[in-house]
């Protein structure tokens, strides 16, 4: 494989270059000779006049191209509008095909079915590159049907872009078809020589507290948290809805997962009812987080991406990054995602508007990626083999500052969200968390009973009491009463993390404490509250000395609410205080059998 990279800079150059190469493939063994052309200006008339070039020189020749956000060659961030790669592949037994479709919502699932149905008739296929123009629409059932491609297929490419992110005048071009602003380029590459492997990076991580999202149908996305999406979306970033929008939030697109990999989907524009348009579908009744850039992770990732590429030993390399990328980095540090690429072999490709990848079967649309896929033809041998040896890339000081505030927020983010589901003096959960871990467990429960048959999952509950407390505050005063309530949920901890991992400890309220056991029957339960009992009153505090409990226990069972139970275990206390105190008192739900 030999490749063949230049800006465009004439037409009377142009001739030179492909010259040039005709005089190589004389010299030298070669097959299909493909162009790929990268224009960031949308600009018909030149197109024409190079593709027209090509095809006059080389009539033998394939070419496909797309307009573009910016080019990379030779692992670079061209400084020209337009871009040439010519790939020429050795091996006789190397075969590439292009096919051209139009492409709208209507016709998209039959361009899918169409491309399959080559490609089940062409054995010798081993990836599919695509170039598509894909804004404001949406591509979900395109993706879907493309996952369909026989396994062991490699799918990727880029979505055309243009030098203006406000444009969404796109455009895709071909030997197989002509310019056009709705469509999508397929090269089919392989053969028994030809070899190929993809992978994908992004570096971006979640910010802030988790959202959900509540409304969203397509690339609409309509509410978060049950909010308008975009009021959501402008209070924790302060993203103004003006002609610079989707500029200022490339930089902080939503995260989500979806077919078991991390999504990043970008925000474009908003309508006046506060719904977000996105660059790609998105998904509903999700979990998701506003994403921010993270250098050192990019970095760190894109050294570990070049060095696993090495061992494949690739002859050609074809980046397709996000234009959200480009913006994060600016055009002056850009080339320091693309470069260590070209230590390994030729890189090239461009800055996109989405990047489509196969991972697990599954073809999906990606923003804030940079997709990468290698190729090789022939095995590798000792000689082809090399090491990536990363240069020190020095960090902007925008970059530093991103990562500092990012991880303030983040760490802050925590401290809160903590502090929001525990109790502020004992440091365990409160009210209203334990509550939620005893219906989680309770629903647990349910299933089970419902799949398995009845009784087939066990789960506990152990409430308790500090008895005589309000006289331990009338007397000794209210520090003291903390100092006691301290000295319960220390013993809690201790005892619980020494026989009952898992077990989840809560305030329940004032002096009144709850247990959630899961797994755990209501015998194993019951010695565990007569030690809880024993060792909170072997405690002697400092002013109040010795002190007791009561407690009650019960167990879950799935053919009743969650409520019922707490009601049970607290009957099951309020008895043992009524009976005399520091003593346990166990209630078992009606008709569940004795379980250890």
């Amino acid at each position: 494989m030999k490749q063949f990279q230049f800006n465009f800079t004439g037409l009377s150059k142009l001739v030179s270059e492909i010259r040039r190469i005709k005089l190589w493939c004389k010299s030298c063994i070669s097959g299909t000779v493909f162009f790929q052309i990268y224009s960031e200006k949308v600009d018909r008339d030149i197109i024409n006049q190079i593709t027209a070039l090509i095809s006059t020189e080389m009539p033998d020749a394939l070419y496909m191209g797309c307009s573009t956000n910016g080019n990379i060659l030779m692992g670079e961030h061209a400084n020209s509008d337009i871009s040439i790669i010519c790939t020429i592949y050795e091996y006789p037994t190397t075969n590439v095909e292009l096919h051209q479709y139009k492409l709208s919502e209507k016709s998209e699932i039959e361009t899918a079915r169409e491309i399959i149905d080559i490609i089940e008739k062409t054995p010798w296929v081993k990836a599919v590159m695509m170039n598509v123009t894909i804004r404001d629409m949406s591509l979900v059932p395109f993706c879907q049907e493309l996952s369909n491609i026989r396994d062991g297929i490699e799918i990727f490419g880029g979505g055309a872009f243009s030098n203006d992110m406000n444009n969404d005048y796109t455009i895709v071009f071909s030997s197989d078809g002509d310019i056009s602003d709705h469509g999508v380029v397929f090269a089919l590459i392989g053969g028994e020589d030809y070899h190929v492997t993809t992978t994908y990076l992004t570096g971006w991580k979640p910010l802030g507290r988790e959202f959900h999202i509540t409304r969203a149908e397509g690339f609409k996305l309509y509410e978060i948290d049950g909010e308008p999406a975009y009021k959501k979306y402008n209070r924790y970033l302060d993203i103004p809805n003006d002609e610079n929008f989707f500029m200022n939030a490339l930089e902080f697109p939503i995260f989500y997962e979806h077919n078991g990999i991390n999504l990043l989907r970008v925000p474009s524009s908003i309508d006046d009812d506060g719904v977000m348009t996105m660059t790609a579908d998105i998904e509903e009744n999700v979990k998701a987080h506003i994403a921010f850039g993270d250098p050192e992770i990019i970095i760190q990732s894109i050294k570990e991406g070049a060095d696993e590429l090495a061992g494949f030993a690739p002859e050609k390399i074809s980046v397709y990054s996000c234009a959200s990328r480009h913006v994060f980095w600016g055009a002056d540090e850009i080339s320091g995602e693309s470069r260590l690429f070209q230590s390994v072999a030729p890189t090239s490709g461009f800055y996109t508007s989405g990047e489509f990848l196969r991972t697990d079967e599954n073809v999906n649309l990606h923003n804030a990626t940079m997709v990468i896929a290698a190729e090789r033809e022939g095995e590798i041998t000792e000689d082809n083999l090399m090491r990536v040896e990363l240069e020190d890339n020095k960090l902007s000081e925008k970059a530093s500052m991103i990562k500092r505030m990012a991880h303030f927020i983040q760490a802050a983010t925590e401290e809160l969200e903590i502090s929001a589901k525990t109790d502020a003096l004992t440091g365990l959960l409160n009210r209203g968390e334990i509550q939620k871990k005893i219906n989680i467990e309770w629903n647990n429960c349910a299933k089970k009973d419902i799949v398995e048959g009845a009784f087939c999952r066990i789960c506990s509950l152990i409430m308790m009491d500090i008895d005589n407390f309000k006289q331990v505050n009338d007397k000794y005063g209210h520090q003291e009463g903390d100092r006691v309530l301290q000295g319960l949920s220390d013993m809690l901890t201790s005892v619980t993390d020494e026989l009952f991992k898992g077990g989840m400890i809560g305030r329940w309220g004032g002096e009144e404490f709850m247990v959630l056991l899961p797994g755990a029957g209501i015998k194993k339960a019951e010695k565990i509250a007569e030690v809880y009992r024993n060792a909170f009153g072997a405690i002697e505090f400092l002013e109040a000395g010795h002190q007791t409990i009561s407690l009650g226990v019960t167990e879950m069972n799935g053919g009743e609410s969650s409520d019922t139970a707490c009601m049970r275990v607290d009957a099951a206390l309020y008895e043992a205080k009524r009976t005399g105190k520091n003593k346990t008192v166990v209630k078992k739900a009606e008709n569940r059998p004795d379980e250890d």
